[in-house]
């Protein structure tokens, strides 16, 4: 079975571009183009969302390797809008984009089986298995520890999925919590870093990345530059870069000679 990573690297190193689309939908960055087509009921709106996603996906798919739909901006719509995320998915798969859902799931025990299972894994009826959402990666909250963390890992193997698992966020307030130094000297964040080495290790692809890789803000420069030290196996997910003051030497940090090591998330708000 083909490792979530070793596709997404497959798919950078064909386009020779190591970036990601992030598609949120903003009802009011839509183009009068579009949305003067719809009413504004919430079916319609979320009619002209995928419309624009379609066109987006269509205008960068021989150029950009994968798309990031966030779910939030989906499940505001309701039941039309989660309609058109899971369309938008299977559009961009369409397309041979890599999907990462950014759904930044984070529970325990069976609810945390259920997120995974909507996701990356199967849900099981009778004695069928289907996919639901059937994405390549998507991110996951590690704050509630390895309970909530386990059965992703787990249909990440099975599977041959991915995960991408928030070590260093890059919203302004992340140190309020990730940035605690632990009795034994080390911060937060770092000890998170030290627990994805151990959930990957067993997803190691051909090119020598894990499957469970990590989200590291742009933000947080040093930090990156840490964390590339202790996470020598990890694929770096770097939001920040832009509007919240990411540069590129920043973001250079993250990678090796060859370009990889990261995914740089470049955000489209729709």
């Amino acid at each position: 079975m083909e490792n979530a990573v070793d596709k997404l690297i497959e798919k950078i190193k064909e386009k020779n571009n190591p970036t990601v689309i992030g598609l949120d939908p903003r009802y009011d960055f839509i183009p009068n183009c579009i949305k003067n087509k719809y009413s504004q009921s919430l079916e319609d709106v979320a009619k002209a969302i995928l419309e624009f996603n379609k066109e987006l996906i269509d205008a960068t798919c021989d150029i950009i390797p994968a798309v990031k739909p966030q779910i939030a901006f989906y499940e505001m719509f309701g039941i039309p809008g989660m309609k058109a995320f899971e369309e938008t998915c299977k559009y961009a798969k369409s397309k041979n984009m890599i999907v990462i859902a950014d759904m930044k799931r984070g529970d325990i025990g069976t609810t945390a089986e259920a997120y995974s299972n909507a996701s990356i894994g199967k849900t099981k009826i009778g004695d069928i298995e289907q996919s639901i959402f059937d994405v390549e990666f998507v991110t996951v909250n590690p704050y509630l520890g390895t309970d909530g963390v386990k059965p992703f890992v787990e249909d990440c193997k099975k599977y041959g999925k991915g995960i991408f698992v928030l070590v260093k966020t890059s919203n302004k307030s992340s140190g309020e919590l990730q940035n605690i130094v632990a009795e034994d000297g080390e911060k937060i964040y770092e000890k998170v870093a030290h627990l994805v080495n151990e959930w990957g290790k067993d997803v190691i692809g051909k090119y020598g990345y894990s499957s469970i890789s990590s989200v590291v803000g742009a933000t947080y420069p040093e930090e990156l530059q840490n964390l590339r030290k202790i996470m020598p196996a990890s694929y770096f997910l770097i939001p920040g870069y832009g509007a919240q003051g990411g540069k590129a030497e920043d973001i250079a940090l993250g990678f090796d000679k060859n370009g990889l090591r990261t995914e740089l998330l470049m955000h489209q708000e729709v």
